[in-house]
């Protein structure tokens, strides 16, 4: 491994969204000191908060990475706007949404970036793709995200099919 194991969440509801997922993940392949490790089934899961909107596409992708959090969090906003995000709206549409969810089971705080993300524990949409590429993650008191997830509600999301839909890493 490279650097320290971290995930991030993938999500869109506005275009191609597998497609972006798949070039965000190359793109990030292809970055110095980063290397894709393993991608999440794709789901798809009902809008949370936010205007009326249609359904999203989700995945998680576990990552070897080399560079700090700050540095990885530049990086996937400009993926971000390479493909066409834009921030209009909290919780609205978006072609790509990449959040980092969970870094080496610590805590980080620094302006713009909250790691693990801030809702993750309430959030089935990106639990579920978590768990499945980091099984034995854990946030920074300890908690086994498998078990917040098991402890989450049923409903709102959807297992669509393998991580060959969005990138195969090997």
């Amino acid at each position: 491994m490279i650097g320290a194991p971290c995930a991030i969440g993938l999500g869109g509801n506005v275009g191609d969204v597998a497609a972006a997922f798949g070039a965000a993940l190359a793109a990030l392949d292809a970055t110095d000191g980063v290397r894709v490790m393993a991608v999440s089934s794709l789901y798809r899961t009902d809008p949370v908060g936010g205007p009326a909107q249609d359904d999203y596409l989700n995945a998680a992708a576990l990552l070897a990475c080399g560079l700090d959090p700050l540095e990885l969090l530049a990086v996937l906003q400009a993926l971000e706007l390479d493909a066409g995000r834009e921030r209009a709206e909290r919780w609205g549409p978006r072609t790509l949404d990449l959040d980092l969810l969970w870094w080496d089971d610590r805590r980080i705080a620094a302006p713009g970036l909250a790691v693990p993300h801030p809702r993750l524990h309430e959030r089935r949409f990106a639990l579920e793709p978590l768990v499945e590429v980091a099984p034995r993650a854990k946030d920074p008191d300890g908690a086994s995200y498998a078990d917040l997830l098991r402890d989450l509600p049923a409903g709102g999301v959807a297992r669509l099919g393998p991580a060959s839909l969005v990138y195969d890493p090997a």
